[in-house]
């Protein structure tokens, strides 16, 4: 087994069914890479935290770890959150090395795996009539909200579809009803939405609320979920960033 342990980080839920998704797609990545030690954590709201994961390492000998960000793009979390418990955590585990790898997007992975969800939904590619909505979390940090309207564009120019656009739970315009509207202006009959979330929780079910109050007949898609490509997206940010720390080292 390494001996560099990976500690996959998601951001948290007060919904079981997002713990229960990542303790899946980890129990995945071990199948695909079962000589990686793999450990959870959270940032928020779920148990074990980021920090105590940490400690127990440092507790078990370990004298350095990889965190990768269970985080769809670069937004508040992956800027703010996990830097900052990552600096708390080493300020008292000074003798425990932690590298930080890259989160999980952009990577086609992700859009294959959104789009295979959206088709097992009942959704299909050359609709004429489909107008697809992309939604994500939202985020106050613009560059995030510009890497899910590029995945709905690609979309949009790849499908046939009449049309494909991003909408936000939060923190972000357009909001799903908005963005619903605007592809029955384009000629759409039939809506189908496709998540930009990897697990269930509250902004997801958000979502799906909002959407059927606007087009009851709807189509909606599941979360990324366990996905063998994410499980293997995973283990490559971790193998990045174990290349990554070796470079430094030499250079």
């Amino acid at each position: 087994m390494s001996t560099i342990p990976l500690v996959a980080v998601a951001h948290g839920s007060r919904d079981p069914r997002s713990a229960a998704t990542v303790t899946r797609l980890l129990a995945r990545a071990r199948s695909v890479r079962p000589d990686v030690d793999i450990r959870g954590a959270f940032l928020d709201l779920s148990a074990p935290r980021l920090g105590d994961v940490l400690t127990a390492l440092h507790g078990q000998g370990h004298r350095e770890a990889v965190v990768v960000p269970l985080l769809l793009g670069h937004a508040y979390h992956a800027r703010v959150d996990v830097p900052t418990l990552i600096t708390e955590a080493t300020a008292r585990l000074p003798r425990l090395s932690v590298t930080v790898g890259e989160v999980l997007g952009p990577d086609p992975r992700l859009e294959d795996v959104a789009l295979a969800r959206l088709l097992a939904a009942g959704a299909q590619k050359d609709d004429e009539e489909l107008g697809v909505v992309l939604a994500g979390a939202g985020s106050s940090h613009p560059p995030a909200n510009a890497a899910v309207s590029a995945v709905a564009r690609r979309w949009a120019a790849r499908h046939g579809w009449a049309g494909a656009v991003a909408a936000f739970a939060a923190a972000a315009d357009p909001g799903v009803p908005a963005a619903i509207r605007s592809l029955r202006a384009r000629g759409a009959r039939r809506i189908a939405v496709a998540s930009w979330f990897l697990a269930p929780g509250r902004l997801p079910d958000r979502i799906t609320a909002l959407a059927r109050a606007a087009h009851p007949t709807v189509l909606v898609a599941g979360p990324l979920g366990a996905a063998t490509p994410l499980a293997e997206l995973l283990l490559d940010r971790y193998d990045e960033a174990l290349a990554g720390a070796e470079n430094l080292q030499y250079a």
